[in-house]
């Protein structure tokens, strides 16, 4: 038996842990732009990364020289993504993380992850320079979790306490992400960090297995970005470790930030479960469920309100995947609004009330199997065009 409770701290709430975020240029207005996760001892890592072929040089660095290792220090950096700069990029961090060595005696195998514009190299004056403001005994997590963002509207971070019989481990974290998230890894920057005793073979296991059901079921905008990161942390000062225990929490809190994601989504009014039920198999209930959380069709629809039945079914059948519209059944809400090829046009109606509400699910029952898989996205709106046509000015 566990309990799991909610508390205040973000990362911070993890006992040894420090953060904070500043403001080094960056941004305009005195904006923050720069943030730090800083441990009092070394943490074991574990992470995913991007699917996109051209990774960013923070992600290019980490895997040459800090992958296996541990580390004790997490620099983030936004408005610029350090992407497609080449090996000049890769120079450029390794000389970041050398002055933020020389600056802090005590850093060893910082990571450095990065976020925003691609194609543009990184100033790293004005990021070595912010290392004057840093104070690696903050705990202010809300400054550190609002200097990550981009086009967010809101920071994204959680902290939850598991109780395991007589013992107790905490985890929190911290994430970014609006646009360019497509269910193809994460697509977004996230940073987990935890007390608990957990072995390094559970750590991978269960990130990954964690990362299937949430960040890798979402989608904005179907595109997958060039710096997409999910790292896990743990220092083990809690001594205590349950294995079930720990993925429940750890899957709560990553379905927790993946949802804010959507939610976030540049432009997004609403946040929509996509649950195909009995498929052929797993890999088929997945990918006939991302195909519609993908769909520009239908998240024009879900902006609309329009219950479309026919954007469903045409991206159902052209995803690829075993179906038969003999036997198909979708619902918007709890509303059947097609079975077995007939049309129930008075279900119309109440089903654009559903789609109304802020949040709600499309079932699709493909009835040719027994597997299921649900994806989560968003509508896709005017204002989304309106950020995205000036991103860089």
């Amino acid at each position: 038996m566990f309990d799991i409770m909610p508390i205040s701290g973000g990362v911070s709430a993890v006992d040894g842990i420090y953060c904070d975020g500043v403001h080094c240029g960056l941004k305009p207005n005195k904006e923050l732009d720069l943030a730090f996760i800083h441990s009092d001892t070394m943490l074991d890592v574990e992470s995913i990364f991007t699917n996109n072929t051209f990774k960013a040089a923070p992600i290019e660095y980490f895997l040459r020289h800090t992958k296996g290792k541990q580390s004790n220090f997490v620099l983030i950096n936004t408005k610029n993504a350090n992407a497609m700069t080449g090996q000049k990029g890769i120079n450029d961090v390794n000389e970041v993380l050398d002055a933020l060595k020389k600056k802090f005696h005590n850093i060893q195998n910082p990571i450095f992850s990065s976020t925003g514009i691609i194609g543009q190299y990184l100033p790293k004056d004005k990021i070595i320079n912010g290392f004057n403001l840093f104070n690696l005994e903050s705990k202010n997590h809300k400054n550190a979790a609002n200097a990550i963002l981009t086009t967010d509207q809101f920071s994204k971070e959680i902290a939850l306490k598991i109780d395991v019989e007589d013992s107790t481990f905490t985890i929190g974290a911290m994430a970014k992400g609006a646009g360019m998230i497509n269910p193809s890894m994460a697509t977004m920057l996230c940073f987990i960090i935890t007390d608990a005793d957990i072995p390094k073979n559970d750590m991978k296991e269960l990130l990954n297995e964690c990362a299937y059901t949430t960040f890798n079921a979402i989608s904005v905008d179907g595109d997958t970005s060039t710096n997409d990161s999910v790292f896990l942390f743990t220092n083990r000062k809690s001594r205590s470790y349950n294995k079930e225990a720990f993925k429940t929490a750890l899957e709560m809190i990553m379905k927790k930030l993946a949802i804010d994601i959507l939610k976030d989504g540049e432009g997004s009014s609403k946040v929509v479960a996509f649950e195909v039920i009995n498929a052929k198999s797993k890999d088929e209930a997945m990918k006939c469920a991302k195909a519609l959380s993908n769909s520009l069709l239908v998240k024009t629809a879900l902006f609309g309100c329009d219950p479309n039945w026919g954007r469903i079914a045409s991206t159902i059948g052209a995803s690829g995947v075993v179906a038969d519209p003999n036997v198909l059944k979708i619902y918007i809400g709890d509303i059947l609004i097609y079975e077995c090829q007939n049309i129930y046009f008075q279900s119309e109606e109440q089903a654009a009330k559903t789609m109304k509400m802020e949040d709600f699910k499309i079932t699709c029952d493909l009835g040719v199997g027994s597997e299921s898989f649900t994806a989560y996205g968003c509508d896709l709106g005017y204002k989304y065009i309106e950020i995205n046509s000036d991103y860089r000015s």
